[in-house]
């Protein structure tokens, strides 16, 4: 679950980044959180994140008050929270079961369980035949589905996507698209920012969108609404 309550964001420069927001994200939704540059999306995926704190409200993640955490504790809290980039983030030096197995290592998971767990997710993204694989031995396509698996792999409540379609032609960001769908399907919320009109009106899924700081729409079966966000 995911919770704004009055959350206001501001940045040193006095720029507000969200003002007075409240949203409640249930177990298990898929929403996908839109608006113009600037409208204050990157900041919502920061405070979900635990990277900023309001400066005033409260942002509540599967229960926990983020912005109340001592910094010591905000890993426990991001072991719950995968996060999907637009440009990938993965190590080029690492192979795609390297790469995911790092997730496992940064929490200090046993060794075993990396064992078991990476070939599973792996399989689940369908690039068991790419384990040994590098970065730049990938498409987009698959290279987007690397940082999917290293998401999932530590087994997180919810699944954030920042434009994880961004950098992908239309065929690969529909199996992405179908990928996030089904884990979806399995439990997992997700909640993805995108530019993508067609994404969201063919998925017929929650939309709340964004414009200077402020919800101005909150859709329970939206679509992009092209003609606001110009």
């Amino acid at each position: 679950m995911i919770e704004f309550r009055d959350v206001t964001v501001i940045y040193d420069n006095d720029i507000i980044g969200l003002e007075n927001v409240s949203f409640k994200i249930n177990d298990g939704d898929f929403v996908f959180l839109v608006g113009k540059t600037g409208a204050g999306k990157s900041s919502a995926v920061k405070l979900i994140t635990g990277e900023i704190k309001p400066y005033t409200g409260d942002v509540i993640v599967n229960g926990v008050t983020v912005n109340t955490l001592k910094k010591r504790k905000l890993p426990y809290l991001r072991r719950s929270v995968g996060v999907v980039f637009q440009d990938f983030r993965l190590l080029p030096n690492k192979t795609v079961y390297e790469n995911v197995a790092f997730a496992m290592e940064v929490v200090r998971a046993k060794k075993r369980e990396i064992r078991r767990k990476v070939p599973m997710i792996l399989s689940l993204v369908g690039l068991s035949d790419r384990a040994k694989n590098y970065p730049n031995e990938l498409s987009g396509g698959e290279q987007q589905r690397v940082c999917i698996a290293r998401a999932l792999v530590n087994s997180p409540a919810i699944v954030v996507a920042d434009e994880p379609t961004g950098n992908l032609d239309m065929e690969t960001a529909e199996e992405i698209m179908r990928l996030l769908m089904e884990i979806n399907r399995m439990g997992t919320t997700i909640v993805m920012v995108t530019h993508s009109t067609k994404i969201v009106d063919d998925a017929h899924r929650r939309v709340i969108q964004l414009e200077s700081g402020v919800v101005v729409r909150d859709e329970k079966e939206g679509g992009y609404n092209s003609d606001v966000l110009v």
